[in-house]
């Protein structure tokens, strides 16, 4: 048995380095390329959104930088669960010999978490409910800001403490298996791929988290005002 294992397992460049993946393709794309589009799009979209906050700040909505860059985020953020996410809630099972292009960014993306291409329950529950739930409501969110809807603020909140909510648990899942998954240490696939861009779901969250709890604590306090003078 420990003979036909070796046989069939697939070389390829996952953490632990005893996973088999029978499937397995390698990338024909270079890791620049996979880089390139994700932060082309991701750029394109800001300045995008940033042109169309600064629209909406001269003819209905005032809206200040920090404002605007919070719309930004909220933008890029549709895209990646909506887009990339969505992708690996929908091919999970085909991701490790598969050589479309978001496959390729998955499998490339896995080198810093191997749970990515071995259809790991957690990760695959997770993303998910990311790509269905914070996907659309991140797009609501900015068009709530873009328009002056009430509810913004609410959508804020709800849309950074679920991701928050999913990134808390993304990193002590992976604690409790010793970062198993990772080269531990690596300074592009574990502390860039694992760390810096997750940890940004944790840091930007959080500073919307407080910012919509000032305003609806705002608007709470206003009401209760108003209600004592009615009385």
């Amino acid at each position: 048995m420990g003979l036909e294992a070796k046989t069939f397992a697939v070389p390829h460049p996952y953490w632990p380095r005893n996973l088999e993946l029978q499937h397995y393709v390698p990338n024909d794309r270079p890791m620049w390329q996979i880089l390139a589009f994700l932060f082309s799009v991701s750029g394109a979209l800001l300045i995008l959104t940033w042109l169309a906050a600064g629209w909406r700040s001269r003819t209905a909505v005032p809206l200040g930088t920090w404002r605007s860059l919070a719309i930004c985020w909220f933008s890029i953020c549709g895209f990646i669960h909506g887009v990339i996410e969505g992708w690996f809630s929908l091919y999970y099972m085909e991701i490790p010999g598969d050589q479309s292009f978001l496959s390729q960014l998955w499998k490339e993306y896995a080198k810093g978490d191997s749970r990515y291409v071995i259809a790991d329950n957690f990760t695959v529950c997770m993303e998910t409910i990311t790509a269905c739930a914070w996907g659309p409501l991140s797009l609501w969110t900015v068009l709530a800001f873009l328009w002056g809807q009430p509810h913004r603020f609410v959508l804020q909140l709800v849309v950074s403490l679920g991701q928050l909510y999913g990134d808390v648990l993304y990193f002590y899942t992976e604690y409790r298996d010793g970062f198993s998954h990772s080269d531990m240490w690596h300074p592009v696939y574990f502390w860039f791929y694992f760390i810096f861009m997750n940890a940004l779901w944790i840091i930007i969250p959080l500073v919307l988290i407080l910012d919509a709890w000032k305003h609806l604590t705002a608007c709470q306090r206003a009401m209760d005002a108003s209600k004592l003078k009615k009385h």
